[in-house]
């Protein structure tokens, strides 16, 4: 059987291989892939765009490797200009089955258009097209307008813009799924739009394998830092650290000691001439509620020491406006993080048996509370996900439902 997948990032041997710095993002891939290569009789070819000028191909440890050349800055727009490379892969690789990973991005639609649909399989990882609905997450115009920075005028990306570059990008992943006969999910939420959009595609049920090194460890409330939560992104809005920053200022009532930890680069410090819109509204919340000195980015993390974050970590908050079903929760649920989420999109699918965790997205005294209570729990139920994470996110199970779904494919 003969794979091609078209991803949304360079997965880590071919960066490694062109001295490239390696995403933080995307590990999941990668740690599905090193899995599935073990099988016999699978050949393997990874494809996807670049910010260069040469069509490339690399065989790494048996894999080969496209690099397509991407013109301009973007990806989120159709370029015809991929299709004839598109066309050269594919007669010379030759696929069974062709996976894309993500509608996020046009190029995969670039390959739907020059070589067809037969042997593709699209799996949904978010819905740009559903998210856009929600990309302002409770945060008023007035706030929008009120928060401007000189970055986002001269770039013309406030956040009202951000959000209609979603809804922009949404049509393209509509014909992606329009376009498809298979489609790959994990949640009632995506099967239910995915529906919506094109009610005959032909849908297959697969849970995700995530990053190794989260199978390896286990949560500890002993270990931990007492008061502290950890929050794995806070980028745009939809990610939802405005709410647990107001959330805090109630816990903050009980735990004075409270810490927020938060992944990645401190969007509330940037110079000037580079702070987003929405760093600036966070930077308004710390000052309005008293957190200076509460809040701390980390700075990127690379696998392992996320992992380590979420080991030190009192309570893992998944705060989004909306999410399919976040890699990051399901990491904090197999190391055995007790767990806080919003009742949104597929997150209600990962929590069933733990609902008194969940909450509504907007219900900030309800997050503050359900905060407090897993503090005052002191750990009592820190494994009360575990198991069933270990069971939805099996490597082996996993394994097998993907080739099972290549199959069916190619059987078709």
């Amino acid at each position: 059987m003969r794979v091609l997948w078209i991803t949304n990032i360079m997965l880590p041997p071919v960066c490694e291989a062109l001295n490239l710095s390696v995403s933080v993002g995307g590990g999941w891939m990668y740690s599905s892939l090193k899995v599935l290569q073990k099988e016999e009789g699978l050949e393997f070819a990874v494809a996807t765009v670049y910010p260069g000028r040469e069509f490339v191909m690399r065989e790494i440890g048996g894999t080969r490797y496209y690099l397509l050349p991407l013109r301009g800055k973007t990806n989120m727009k159709y370029q015809s200009s991929l299709e004839a490379y598109w066309k050269r892969l594919q007669q010379e690789f030759l696929p069974d089955v062709v996976h894309i990973h993500g509608t996020e991005f046009a190029h995969g639609l670039a390959y739907i258009r020059a070589c067809g649909t037969e042997g593709v399989v699209v799996s949904i990882q978010g819905l740009v097209s559903v998210i856009a609905r929600y990309y302002l997450a409770g945060i008023s115009r007035k706030e929008v307008l009120r928060n401007l920075t000189f970055r986002d005028i001269v770039k013309r990306d406030n956040l009202l813009q951000q959000q209609r570059k979603f809804y922009k990008r949404g049509i393209i992943e509509q014909e992606y799924i329009r376009s498809v006969d298979h489609v790959m999910g994990r949640t009632s939420w995506d099967k239910a739009h995915v529906w919506a959009i094109n009610p005959d595609v032909h849908y297959h049920f697969c849970n995700e394998t995530l990053r190794e090194e989260f199978y390896k460890h286990s949560w500890r409330y002993e270990d931990c830092e007492k008061h502290s939560i950890f929050v794995s992104q806070a980028g745009y809005p939809i990610k939802g650290l405005h709410q647990v920053l107001k959330a805090l200022s109630f816990v903050l009532r009980s735990y004075p000691d409270t810490k927020v930890y938060v992944a990645g680069d401190d969007i509330t410090r940037r110079p000037w001439w580079r702070l987003t819109g929405y760093g600036a509204f966070l930077k308004s919340l710390v000052k309005r509620y008293g957190l200076e000195g509460r809040v701390c980015f980390t700075g990127p993390l690379n696998e392992r020491e996320m992992c380590e974050r979420y080991l030190k970590a009192n309570v893992f908050v998944c705060p989004s406006s909306i999410e399919n079903s976040p890699n990051s929760l399901g990491e904090a649920q197999l190391l055995g993080v007790p767990c806080v989420a919003s009742y949104v999109g597929g997150i209600p699918d990962m929590m069933e048996g733990n609902e008194g965790n969940i909450y509504r997205f907007e219900e900030v005294e309800m997050l503050a509370q359900k905060i407090c209570e897993v503090f005052s729990s002191k750990g009592r139920e820190q494994n009360l996900k575990k198991e069933e994470a270990k069971k939805r996110h099996s490597l082996k199970k996993n394994m097998q439902m993907v080739l099972d779904i290549y199959q069916s494919i190619i059987d078709e």
